[in-house]
């Protein structure tokens, strides 16, 4: 089974991809990861992206089409989770190709619904213990001691620097304007469906695994 999963940052992609791969044995394919993978790995394509990216140009689709290909062929029978694949139209139409020519298709465009303003206070409000790595936030799980870390006992924490709501807005602009000249393309396939991405984690899995099963 191959899918795309759709959804801004911080939306929980990388939660649910996590899920499918140990769960249903798939593999979560982003395009970043891919591109360095190639690149550490010096295969032909890899060389190639290096070679781009060292001269401060940005990766062709093209080379990314390679990249994916290189991909998809080391999977085996395993299926794939496209992460940040495809974003233009062109892109769809090269993972058609890409798919097709392995004997694959794709089967569910899964898009994770979020509510802007809640996903903002979901990110900015996200803290973690600077010693072991703890989760935490400022409205829905403060430690249980305030500023002692429950799981080690440290008094240092720190936020990521672009966990901003400045940022989280510009990340949301730029996904909408992404996945917008994408999404009537596998609609007209009746291949989207939506999740809500606000529910609980496992709300959400219990969904995405309704749908891939069929039963959604």
């Amino acid at each position: 089974m191959n899918i795309i999963l759709l959804g801004p940052p911080g939306a929980g992609k990388g939660t649910q991809a996590s899920r499918l791969e140990s769960e249903r044995g798939m593999v979560q394919l982003s395009t970043g990861d891919m591109l360095r993978a190639a690149v550490k790995a010096g295969t032909p394509v890899g060389l190639q992206a290096k070679a781009v990216m060292e001269a401060g140009e940005l990766v062709s689709d093209a080379i990314v089409s390679g990249i994916i290909g290189e991909s998809l062929d080391a999977l085996g029978d395993k299926g794939a989770i496209f992460d940040g694949y495809p974003r233009t139209a062109a892109q769809a139409e090269s993972l058609d190709t890409l798919l097709a020519e392995r004997g694959r298709s794709l089967d569910h465009v899964i898009e994770l619904v979020v509510d802007e303003d809640a996903l903002v206070e979901r990110i900015t409000g996200r803290f973690t213990c600077a010693n072991c790595g703890a989760g935490y936030h400022d409205s829905f799980k403060q430690p249980a001691v305030a500023g002692v870390c429950d799981v080690c006992g440290s008094t240092e924490f720190k936020r990521r620097p672009d966990d901003n709501e400045d940022t989280v807005r510009t990340r949301m602009a730029e996904y909408r304007a992404k996945t917008t000249p994408i999404l009537p393309i596998y609609e007209a396939r009746g291949l989207v469906q939506r999740v809500d991405g606000m529910a609980d984690i496992a709300e959400v899995t219990a969904a995405i695994e309704a749908i891939l099963d069929g039963q959604s």
